[in-house]
């Protein structure tokens, strides 16, 4: 089939976001009869799922501090709801199991939940913990617990098969994916701000509307469409910082145990929630009983069929690269620089050992091959999703990304003309308003 000359709309990015911007876009042209085919076209430089959706742990949540992410969330989790056959998705809930120092906001998050309508459990005090977290795990021995907040909705799906499943539906509509086509710039209107072209490798693509999600390369398409690489910030107190860097990078820290998954099972023998921990308890050395860290601590995991064991991750930790110098490519596993440490193995097992008694032990089983990937964060580390030049989308989800299933549909939404109240308060022009999300003290930064 000849390379197109013209599409409606041109798609960057054929993960998560790109591939759930174009159904939703072909769902809309097909409900008023119109039709698809040669209308939206998706680019991608390497394959579907190739970048950081590929490597992403899976995990869909809706605990959230920030009440419109929490919003978000919630309609998210209705999209992987929608058809988890063809999404690869469990619906076996999740668990944010916290201590003290986090016990009023994740109380917060229960009710705010609660009144969206979003069903979870909220337990608190150390013993209450204790005895629910063994009636799910009868080897649970976590110290310092205060509360859990059980949510009965979310899960996890498998990163790549959930995609391909939603390649499927987007070529069933009409949809077109070009693979091995990079993009390399946008060509404006003469007299308007607007894209009339998408400039690639193997040549131009006249458009009427361009939706960009890339995840971590947006800082590369920032700079195509000439936006400002450094911006004034209204912090929540209203100081007005100046020149703050628009992007920054941080190392997201994964891996795997190499054991069967039925080792997490729970003990009614069915699938566990996926679990989260965030505790001040000393994190001690399951290898030689030093002392990893007496600071704050969260891991993250669930038994993975896909990934072939215990899947999980820590907190992530800062790029110290400079913004502008930071190679995203070769991305995640082939990174020569940017995977997960031998110190994340040590401390992300022992984590384990510290949480369940069956975990103790098990240092040599852990994968030993490349993981993790780098994410691209914005100044507040919460997305922007916004129009400019008058006619192009960018999704940046501060490696919110994967979960948010939902997003793509709502920007389409948005390039057919309808703003949609869900992405309103994620405008690139909070930073300068100081309309910032809230933080909680949570040790990720994306809590």
């Amino acid at each position: 089939m000849a390379f197109p000359e013209h599409a409606d709309y041109v798609i960057v990015g054929a993960g998560i976001h790109g591939l759930s911007s174009a159904w939703r876009l072909a769902e809309r042209l097909t409900e008023k009869g119109e039709a698809v085919e040669g209308r939206i076209v998706i680019l991608d430089k390497a394959g579907i799922a190739a970048g950081a959706t590929g490597i992403a742990c899976g995990v869909v949540r809706n605990n959230y501090f920030q009440p419109a992410m929490r919003n978000l969330m919630a309609h998210s989790v209705g999209v992987w709801e929608s058809d988890p056959e063809a999404f690869s998705y469990h619906p076996v809930g999740y668990m944010q199991i916290s201590c003290e120092a986090m016990r009023d906001d994740v109380a917060q998050i229960y009710t705010e939940q609660k009144a969206i309508g979003y069903e979870s459990v909220f337990i608190e005090g150390a013993n209450a913990c204790t005895s629910y977290m063994r009636g799910i795990f009868d080897d649970w021995q976590a110290q310092g617990i205060t509360s859990v907040l059980h949510e009965k909705r979310g899960g996890y799906a498998n990163n790549t098969k959930s995609m391909y499943g939603l390649a499927r539906k987007v070529e069933d509509l009409g949809v077109r994916i070009l693979t091995g086509v990079e993009v390399k710039g946008f060509t404006r209107d003469n007299g308007s701000a607007a894209i009339r072209a998408v400039e690639t490798d193997r040549g131009a693509i006249t458009c009427e509307q361009v939706i960009i999600g890339t995840g971590p390369w947006v800082r590369d398409f920032w700079d195509m469409l000439d936006l400002p690489r450094q911006i004034t910030l209204r912090d929540l107190d209203g100081n007005v910082h100046e020149n703050v860097d628009m992007w920054r990078f941080w190392q997201l820290e994964e891996g795997v145990l190499n054991v069967d998954p039925e080792m997490l099972m729970a003990n009614d023998g069915a699938m566990p929630p996926v679990i989260h921990v965030d505790t001040d308890a000393p994190l001690i050395s399951d290898v030689d009983g030093s002392v990893i860290t007496e600071e704050m601590w969260g891991i993250y995991y669930k038994p993975d069929w896909h990934f072939g064991g215990i899947q999980g991750g820590a907190a992530p930790y800062k790029v110290e690269t400079p913004v502008n110098d930071v190679a995203i490519d070769p991305y995640g596993p082939s990174s020569p620089e940017f995977v997960s440490s031998g110190e994340f193995a040590h401390m992300w097992v022992s984590a384990l050992a510290h949480c369940h008694k069956r975990f103790e032990g098990m240092m040599p089983k852990y994968h030993r091959e490349p993981s993790g990937g780098i994410g691209c964060f914005t100044p507040d580390s919460f997305p922007v999703f916004d129009r400019f030049h008058e006619n192009a989308t960018v999704i940046a989800d501060s490696n919110h990304g994967y979960k948010m299933l939902g997003v793509g549909r709502l920007a389409a939404d948005e390039a057919m003309g309808e703003p949609q109240d869900l992405l309103a308060p994620f405008r690139f022009e909070r930073f300068e308003k100081g309309e910032l999300h809230p933080t909680s003290n949570s040790p990720f930064p994306w809590s």
